[in-house]
């Protein structure tokens, strides 16, 4: 029976054929779940199907945005055009497979298509505040506009369609403008469904990265001093340092939290005692969701985008191939 690196070992470099197909050509490790946060490990892919799925994830994956903005009233300092732009970036907690993209040219929009939002603020003074007082949070009422004034309208039939769906803003605490007494804000907001590719602002990932996993091996025992040095050049918790039959020795405890920052290389009488190396075909994905979806819904959903890529090339192909 292999070992379990000896079984690693063979799925990164090997391609084994079964009898009806082959086995350990790919596979995904999910290695940390924790809130908006995923990170998983892609083993035995080729460079450029990983940056696709990089890609898509930052570019191809719908949500919904603000899309068009009417400003009624405006009179604080933010100009409407800056105003639009701050409304369009606030993340909308609204699930995009639920609507369809709005048609070219339709400026209304339906209850398909096209959520409303409003935000009507007005700031006054606050009668009960002390004379003396020079505190805005104690003078003033709605001297501070966020994300969490944005109330949903619904259009049509969605307050019994998507009444479950708790639609609003992802984040109440994003500040949208100050304001001091006599200053108004009323705008209605158009959301529409639509891709990072046409704008920043659907973009379903605050970051999607991957690295090389990092393999990091002791060419021979670093011991005493050497060994505490050693483990000073690489990030905590890559070199642990031992004692074994009374003397200090270095060993390699996890390569993967290593930065490769090759720290060893100043070092002459360090450098000569560890190799440094990444493993060609072995990914560390990092996927942050902005809070629209969680993130495993959006690496769901990027997969079934690069599905649809891979079918539409092989439909082209034999549409070619019947010419």
């Amino acid at each position: 029976m292999k070992g379990s690196r000896e079984r690693v070992e063979e799925i990164r470099s090997r391609v084994v054929l079964g009898e009806f197909g082959v086995r350990n050509n790919f596979r995904i490790d999910v290695t940390q779940m924790d809130g908006d946060v995923l990170e998983f490990d892609m083993v035995g892919i080729d460079a450029s199907i990983a940056n696709s799925f990089r890609r898509i994830l930052l570019a191809e994956v719908p949500t919904m945005a603000v899309e068009k903005a009417f400003i009624y009233n405006n009179t604080s300092i933010v100009q409407d055009e800056i105003l639009a732009h701050r409304l369009g970036l606030i993340p909308i907690k609204a699930d995009p497979r639920l609507f369809e993209y709005r048609s070219t040219g339709d400026e209304e929009g339906t209850e398909i298509d096209t959520l409303q939002f409003q935000l009507k603020v007005k700031c006054t003074k606050n009668p009960k505040a002390q004379k003396d007082s020079s505190d805005p949070e104690e003078l003033y009422i709605n001297h501070k506009v966020y994300s969490k004034h944005m109330k949903w309208v619904p259009i049509g039939n969605q307050a019994d369609v998507l009444g479950q769906a708790d639609i609003r803003p992802v984040h109440d605490d994003i500040l949208i403008a100050l304001l001091r007494p006599g200053q108004e804000i009323d705008v209605v907001m158009h959301c529409v469904k639509g891709i990072g590719k046409d704008h920043a602002k659907f973009s379903p990932v605050a970051t999607a990265s991957y690295r090389l996993l990092p393999d990091i091996t002791l060419l021979q025992p670093v011991v005493g001093d050497l060994a505490e040095r050693l483990k000073s050049c690489f990030s905590p918790g890559v070199i642990e340092v031992n004692d074994v039959n009374g003397r200090k020795e270095a060993t390699v405890v996890n390569s993967r939290l290593d930065t490769c920052s090759r720290e060893i290389f100043r070092h002459d009488d360090l450098k000569t005692l560890v190799r440094l190396a990444r493993v060609r075909d072995h990914y560390i994905f990092s996927v942050e969701s902005t809070g629209i979806l969680p993130p495993t819904v959006l690496v769901s959903e990027a997969i079934k985008v690069l599905m649809t890529k891979c079918q539409r090339f092989l439909n082209e192909l034999d549409a070619v191939q019947m010419v």
